[in-house]
């Protein structure tokens, strides 16, 4: 078993993930390169400065722009959107999840059943928007007006029809053609995939690709049976069976975090990363185009994976939750709070809200972990850095950062914007 420290643990999650030492990737090629990196591009409507998947992407490209993630997927063809848990994943990952969506459709235990109730229960339903999809080519859920339709009262939707089009988006029937405001146009899988990828893969195959994907996503996992993608359908002794496999062949293996409870595991490819990194060492394939994290801090995503969900606690010692569904008065810090990384920390966050009647970026709280961080020059330069690059990114003309207390933050960030 391999033992390291919470630093190397913590760079090789930020490194995997593409955060750590700099962004390595650079425009829409390189939005491929790290949504591929990634593992999954989780997905998310809210819009309040910019989408989550944009910001993550932001944080980890260099040039990047917000909807280039929509050109590699729904114009390129080369990533699909799907699941409960909805996420961005490779087109040639296609025949794997076509098995986990042939059992939510037959109800498989371990799958969302609810999926399978679905279309038992609306399947008048799914036979007319098989049939018109046949019929239009593409269709979205707004083609349907309420007056016309069955009105349901599912956590899905509000018509029959809305119900039926996911049911065949998750079974596999169809997929989303492209989005228009987030919302899902659909059209039949046969129109948007490659034929050779409409098939299904071999079900062993499937639980080592779903433990492969689910370690490689988290860099270092626990996997248990709460994990989005393992073991889904497949029975737990024989899930199990496999993995041994896979850890005595050394496709994975078991690593020890100083500190932490429970063991750990890694892909066996990633042996001499963790190696080099133990040793204090970078990878050469790391390497930044530009800046460092150190250099210009980041601002991560609040769906972030290497912060969301109660990891920033554990890797970083930072208590971070994302606090938009919070009610007002139970928020600590703020509607859409982002977390600073600089270096390999997280050592601040911030509120904000894009202002876009004077397309002015306001920066409404901010907070220092250290407040010794407030009179640190090498931290306010790559603070100054960080929203230079971010207002870019966002398209916004200014940035109002009153809210900022520390005198020294708040000038160093004045002045890089007037030369930006």
């Amino acid at each position: 078993m391999l033992i390291i420290n919470i630093e190397t643990a913590r760079r090789f999650i930020l490194g995997k993930q593409g955060l750590w030492p700099g962004r390595r990737w650079r425009g829409i090629q390189g939005t491929e390169q790290a949504m591929r990196a990634m593992e999954y591009l989780q997905l998310d409507p809210l819009q309040i400065i910019a989408r989550s998947q944009d910001i993550k992407l932001y944080g980890r490209v260099l040039d990047y722009t917000p909807g280039l993630w929509e050109e590699v997927t729904y114009q390129q063809r080369n990533f699909f959107d799907w699941g409960g848990w909805l996420a961005v994943r490779p087109m040639d990952e296609l025949p794997h999840w076509r098995v986990l969506m042939r059992r939510e459709r037959d109800g498989v235990a371990d799958t969302d059943t609810r999926i399978h109730k679905m279309g038992h229960d609306h399947a008048e339903a799914v036979a007319e928007m098989r049939a018109i999809l046949r019929e239009r080519g593409t269709v979205s859920n707004r083609d349907f007006k309420m007056a016309t339709r069955t009105r349901t009262q599912s956590y899905r939707g509000r018509k029959d029809s809305s119900l039926a089009l996911y049911y065949l988006w998750r079974t596999g029937e169809v997929m989303t053609h492209h989005r228009e405001k987030f919302e899902r146009v659909y059209a039949l899988t046969e129109t948007i995939a490659p034929a050779h990828l409409i098939h299904e893969s071999d079900e062993d195959e499937v639980t080592r690709f779903l433990i492969k994907k689910e370690i490689s996503f988290s860099g270092l996992a626990r996997l248990n049976r709460t994990s989005d993608s393992w073991q889904r359908g497949m029975p737990s002794s024989k899930a199990n069976q496999i993995f041994e496999v896979m850890l005595a062949d050394g496709d994975i293996m078991a690593v020890q975090v100083e500190g932490w409870k429970h063991v750990q595991y890694a892909l066996g490819s990633d042996v001499q990363i963790l190696s080099d990194l133990n040793a204090g060492r970078a990878p050469q394939a790391w390497a930044p185009l530009a800046t460092t994290t150190t250099e210009e801090v980041v601002f991560l995503a609040p769906l972030d994976p290497v912060s969301a969900r109660g990891r920033a606690k554990v890797l970083f010692g930072f208590d971070y939750v994302w606090e938009v569904y919070k009610p007002e008065d139970k928020r600590k810090y703020g509607y859409y709070t982002l977390p600073i990384l600089w270096g390999d920390r997280l050592v601040a966050r911030f509120d904000s809200k894009l202002d876009r009647t004077t397309n002015t970026f306001v920066i409404l709280g901010f907070w220092l972990e250290d407040e010794a961080l407030g009179k640190d020059e090498a931290f306010a330069a790559a603070l100054a850095g960080g929203f230079a690059r971010f207002v870019t990114f966002l398209g916004a003309s200014k940035l109002d950062g009153e809210a900022i207390g520390e005198p020294l933050l708040r000038h160093r960030i004045a002045d890089a914007l007037k030369h930006r």
